[in-house]
């Protein structure tokens, strides 16, 4: 998904808003980089969408704060072999 960077940041960050989803899983979905995802929601959406940057950092704030409980349920799972 390249070409005009402002939509792409927009669209990201209503994708993660709408589903609660993770940088990762974003990048994913649109086929660009995770490093792409960072950077459009942290550097570009803030200058031209103030307030769509805020809903989404707050989502992705939430990620961060249940990220290690998601690594060990996957430990978990890696060593039961479900």
């Amino acid at each position: 998904m390249k070409g005009n960077m402002e939509e792409r940041a927009v669209k990201l960050a209503q994708y993660i808003i709408e589903n609660g989803a993770t940088v990762r899983a974003a990048a994913v979905k649109f086929g660009i980089s995770k490093s792409t995802v960072h950077k459009d929601l942290s550097e570009r959406l803030p200058n031209f969408n103030k307030p769509l940057y805020l809903q989404a950092k707050a989502v992705l704030e939430e990620n961060k704060a249940q990220r290690h409980i998601r690594g060990g349920i996957a430990t978990r799972k890696k060593y039961k072999g479900n």
